[in-house]
Parts: C-alpha cells; structure tokens; sequence
C-alpha cells in the first residue's frame, strides 16, 4: 500500500479498577474515531486483543457529551463497564471536558441508551470514575436439573459447589446479560477451569454473555464479595475485572438479601486475582424496599500507554 494513503490512529491505553500499573483490567481507547469504519473497528479491537477497545464518536443525541462504541476481539457489543469508566477517565485527563470539584458528571451516549458517568474531582485530580448503569432486570433462572449439570461440567466444579439451597442461578442484565453463580467457597472459585464450549452453550441457551462466579469468602478482609468472569462468546476467555457484569451482581446481592442491605448498599469486590491482575470495584446499589431504584459501578483507572496504529 502506498504509503501516502495510510491511516494513522491515536490510541491511549489505560488500566482501570486499579491506581497502579499492570493491575485492574487494561482498555484501549480510540479518542477519535472520526473516519474509521466499523470493519476497521473490528481489526483493531482484534489487533488490540483486550477484552474491549473503546472507539470515541461524535455523539448523535445532543444531550450526549460524547458517544463511544465498544468492540470485543470478535464482535460489537452494546454496553461495557470498565472501558467506559477508562475511555471518560482519558478524556478528561487530556482536557476533553472542563473538570468540576467535587464531581463532574458526563452523559455518554451507548447503543442502550445515555448513561452518566461522574468524575470525582479533589485538587485537580480525578479520584475515582463512577457510571450509571441501566435499572436490573432479571431473564432468566436456572432450573432443570440438567442445566446444572452442564453449567458445573463447563467450570469443572462438582455440582455441590453452587450455593442452591441459599440462593439462585440467575441471568441479570444493568446492560449486558450475565449469569451469576454462587459459589460456596473461595477455593471453589479459585479452582475453576472452564471448558469454552459447554459455558458458550450454557450462556446461549439462557441468552447470557457471560458467567459471573463469586462467593461471599474473600482474599481481602476489606473486600465483600471474590469474583471471576468468562465470556467465551465474546472471544474473553477470563475478564480481570467486569464493570457491567459487577452491577449486575450488586443488584443481584441486593435483591436475595446476600449483603447487608441499606438505602445505600456499598459493596467493594475484588476480581482478577487468578489472571494476575487484581482489581478493586466499587459497587453502589440504591434500593427501596425490594425496588433496586438505581445501580452505579466504579473506580481508580490509570493511564499506562499511548501510540499511533498505523495501517
């Protein structure tokens, strides 16, 4: 090709759930996708091979400040948690929205909707990023004996392993459908080896995205809850750290009364530990009686790269 008629894209990669490099689940962001084709989307999201590559677009809703569109290895996905908490954590780092004290609020526009994100601002400096995720809903429960069977046989754990007799196998969706399994152990969580296959039928069959395990045992003692998140449909063997499956679980902890509850339920998980990426989530679920009235999800993020995709 010749040379002159090349593309050359700015990224800027940052690490997020995580003040510290190398941690947290890594995003790369394309703060300007003017120009790119949605093909073109796809190559470098695979190119990339991280979970998600976030690509930045004028907004078509005038109440949006920004629109970002997400990109897995292997497909378009309509809403992401981490890389939207880092795309907004780039952008105001590098001047695109005037910063605030103590919060600045940015309304993003998804392929499911507009969803603020707020910037927590002291002395200049970002502290955390918070967003706003879609209100729970619940799609599906596991029920036959069968489904078990193949959802345990695709962790590779012992069917006795899942938490059944306290609380549900459930698919729940603020954004992306997931399916939560309670666990009875850390060590269980630790243990698991997914075999793609089976947990890619398992999720089809119960149109679910992914599988999010936890249990109520934790590394930390300042931590709630320890997860783990496969994705194997969506080319993610094992995610480090899951914005919009966390507040799927938040609400899901929230609604079966697995956490203290209070009008305000703040929950901290941990995540990432078994991929060598530890990570720290900041859940928030605001509830009225059994109505979860609203369901935020964030943290640190950090900025650990930038460079120039030339093709």
């Amino acid at each position: 090709m010749n040379s002159s008629r090349k593309k050359e894209i700015k990224f800027i990669q940052a690490d997020v759930f995580t003040d510290t490099a190398f941690g947290g689940n890594p995003v790369a962001v394309i703060p300007d996708a003017a120009g790119i084709t949605t093909e073109e989307m796809q190559k470098i999201a695979r190119e990339m091979n991280l979970s998600e590559t976030a690509f930045v677009c004028a907004p078509t809703d005038p109440k949006a400040q920004v629109m970002v569109r997400f990109f897995t290895p292997t497909q378009e996905i309509p809403f992401a948690g981490h890389p939207t908490l880092g795309t907004i954590y780039i952008l105001a780092q590098k001047g695109h929205f005037p910063l605030v004290e103590p919060l600045t609020r940015i309304q993003q526009q998804t392929e499911i909707g507009i969803l603020p994100v707020d910037l927590y601002v002291k002395n200049g400096e970002i502290q955390k990023v918070v967003m706003v995720q879609p209100k729970p809903t619940i799609l599906g429960r596991l029920e036959a004996e069968q489904d078990f069977l193949n959802l345990t046989a695709g962790l590779s754990i012992h069917p006795s392993h899942i938490l059944r007799d306290r609380f549900p196998v459930e698919v729940v969706s603020t954004g992306l459908a997931v399916m939560i399994v309670p666990l009875k152990s850390l060590t269980t969580v630790k243990e698991i080896q997914i075999k793609p296959a089976l947990i890619e039928e398992i999720c089809a069959r119960y149109s679910a995205k992914g599988i999010m395990a936890f249990s109520l045992m934790t590394v930390r003692p300042t931590s709630d809850v320890h997860t783990r998140m496969f994705a194997p449909s969506l080319g993610i063997i094992e995610d480090p750290a899951t914005g919009s499956a966390s507040g799927a679980l938040g609400a899901y902890l929230v609604q079966h009364r697995a956490v203290p509850v209070k009008p305000t339920t703040h929950i901290t998980s941990e995540q990432g530990y078994e991929v060598d990426r530890p990570s720290t989530i900041y859940i928030e679920v605001d509830s009225l009686g059994q109505e979860i009235t609203e369901v935020r999800v964030g943290g640190e993020a950090i900025i650990v790269l930038e460079g120039t995709l030339t093709f």
